[in-house]
């Protein structure tokens, strides 16, 4: 009988705000709760954004979700590049005697001058780069709630913007948890633990490979920092060495827009088959960039300024509505880029009980298919019916046909682009015609928070745990109606927030399709069923062992949370701390003891295979 993984704990940062504390879902469906949980959240905002206890609550609300371009990452209005010129023969420049090329130009005649300068003349026509600036013909976004720098949170020591995410990220789900980790590594032997984190583009910014790549180009040097903080996977070795401490397996799966989903997989598989009780999964992706805007928009796969206009029949002078730039299954012109760091702990559900972690709900399946033979390569293809029909059927197969049926619902991937629109739509509805089911909520919670490229699964896993823990499913209000090519006979593609009883749904597919064939969807169990198939499993003792044991990690997710509003919580950095080496390491031909954890690596293995 297979392990469940079960979701014990979850946080990040997102354009909402702070994950734990289910905040960046509270964000999405403020108005939709009572007047304790509001509040709540608007003062988890206002510390988050550093902003001073009068401040009105438009103002702090103003500085979520997706909104126009801010200028803390960049000026969108002027952004640096370089224009191509030629000078002309005969062209005369003066330069500083330090400043001069070596080897010269060919065709370039120097004369000293005084002052240490150089008089250069061309002799021949020569191609020049000036610099200058360009406006970008996209400014929406979903950025990090204003004020929010996590670099500023630890030593971060120009650490690319995507790594201080997840150094925050993981950090708040760890200290979200309500788990003494150190006790639970003394249950623990260094191989229970895994950790698959990435982003899928990597570090672009400065800090990162963006910096490697262009600093030359822009008269700078090279870091020693720029490349190997660059790769994909750092996000994963960042939390083993600054934040866990961690020996056991690691990495990152890529997938473009799905690779969060890709990441969850891998945990699946690792504690359903046994060879990890503890799994770290999450994405952070920063790309908000001049360089990606730009490729994306070149591609026509970003909403701009002047495609918003059109969509609202507003003149060039008006400025356009950038809240509602992302409208999934409604009119579009293309998607909103954002950027998010997201991060879940799963336990295999006999160490979820023993410990007595919190129960969010369980990761039932991820299924994952490519598209086969394609004519371009980031169009969408016929994986993702295969992705989607087998997750409902895992559903049906977990929780019966009643359950599929009437109790589950869609996160849908939902990016706001035209070609989105009718395939996803009718992946959708083909679904549930044959299976069944009959107007299938359809919530894209993209719509608020815009599109994280490799985290994107992880913001609409947020989205659903707190759909699940507040009643509510999030609408997408930034449309006015559905587009008239969208399939919808079979689906209910929410318009208006939804509520829903803790017990109306029992399961929910995450859905993702990512450029190049990349599709994945997760089926999710709710904390009633998961609670339902562990009383199953384990009986009435084991469960009541359990809520026993809860009590005292709800009280320190409590004391967690009053730090955070407090400001006396910082995320987890141990930079050069508990720092091992082989000699730390304890030998023996049947056993490796580890410094920190109660179980030894295990040596005495099996073969695997037949013997010869």
């Amino acid at each position: 009988m297979s392990r469940l993984p079960v979701i014990v704990a979850q946080g990040g940062i997102s354009p909402a705000g702070r994950t734990s504390g289910f905040h960046g879902y509270r964000r999405l469906v403020l108005e939709s709760l009572e007047g304790n949980a509001q509040k709540e959240t608007i003062e988890a905002l206002r510390v988050l954004r550093n902003l001073p206890e009068d401040t009105s609550r438009e103002d702090i609300l103003s500085g979520t979700l997706v909104r126009r371009l801010e200028k803390n990452l960049f000026n969108s209005d002027a952004i640096d590049i370089h224009q191509a010129i030629k000078a002309e023969e005969g062209t005369e420049i003066v330069l500083s005697a330090r400043r001069l090329p070596d080897p010269l130009p060919e065709g370039w005649q120097v004369e000293p001058l005084d002052g240490g300068r150089i008089k250069v003349r061309i002799a021949n026509p020569q191609p020049m780069l000036v610099p200058c600036t360009r406006k970008s013909p996209v400014n929406a976004a979903g950025q990090l709630p204003s004020g929010f720098s996590p670099e500023k949170l630890y030593q971060s020591r120009n650490h690319p913007r995507s790594l201080a995410m997840t150094v925050y990220g993981a950090s708040d789900a760890i200290g979200s948890s309500g788990i003494d980790w150190q006790a639970l590594k003394q249950k623990l032997s260094p191989d229970d633990i895994a950790v698959y984190s990435g982003s899928a583009m990597g570090q672009m910014d400065y800090n990162g490979y963006g910096g490697m790549l262009k600093a030359r180009l822009m008269g700078k040097r090279v870091t020693s920092k720029q490349c190997p903080l660059g790769f994909a996977e750092m996000s994963a070795d960042f939390i083993n060495a600054y934040i866990l401490g961690s020996l056991g397996n690691t990495g990152t799966s890529m997938g473009a827009c799905a690779t969060m989903l890709y990441n969850l997989e891998q945990g699946l598989q690792e504690i359903r088959s046994g060879r990890r009780r503890l799994v770290i999964v999450g994405n952070s992706e920063a790309p908000i960039l001049p360089e990606i805007l730009e490729g994306y928009s070149t591609m026509g796969a970003l909403t701009t300024d002047a495609a918003l206009r059109q969509l609202d029949g507003l003149s060039d002078s008006e400025n356009p509505d950038w809240r509602r730039s992302c409208r999934p299954f409604g009119n579009n012109a293309g998607f909103t880029i954002a950027e998010s760091s997201q991060f879940l702990v799963l336990m295999d559900d006999e160490l979820a009980l023993e410990i007595g972690a919190d129960i969010l709900g369980a990761v039932a399946d991820v299924f994952i298919n490519a598209d086969g033979f394609k004519k371009s390569i980031s169009a969408p293809g016929a994986g993702n019916h295969l992705t989607v029909a087998r997750a409902a059927a895992m559903g049906r197969a977990i929780a019966g046909e009643d359950a599929l049926r009437h109790r589950s619902f869609v996160q849908a991937h939902g990016t706001g682009t035209p070609q989105n629109r009718v395939t996803e739509s009718q992946i959708l509805n083909d679904t549930a015609k044959v299976f069944g089911i009959k107007n299938w909520p359809v919530a894209a919670v993209k719509s608020y928070l815009g599109h994280s490229i490799g985290a994107a699964g992880g913001d609409q896993i947020m989205a659903t745990l707190g759909a699940w823990k507040y009643g509510v499913i999030p609408g997408i209000q930034t449309i006015t109606g559905l587009a008239d090519d969208v399939c919808s006979e079979y689906l209910n593609i929410l318009q208006q927030h939804r509520e829903i009883a803790p017990s109306e749904m029992d399961l929910a597919l995450i859905n993702a399709k990512g450029f190049g064939g990349n599709n994945a969807t997760a089926l999710l169990l709710s904390p009633t069923l998961t609670r339902k198939m562990l009383l199953s499993r384990h009986g009435d003792k084991a469960m009541s062992s359990w809520q026993k044991r809860n009590e005292s990690v709800g009280a320190q997710q409590e004391e967690y949370e009053r730090g955070c509003l407090d400001r006396s919580v910082n995320p987890i950095y141990q930079f050069g701390e508990g720092v091992l080496d082989g000699t730390s390491l304890s030998f023996s031909d049947d056993k490796i003891e580890v410094p920190g954890f109660g179980k030894a690596v295990n040596l005495k293995l099996e073969n695997p295979y037949w013997s010869f």
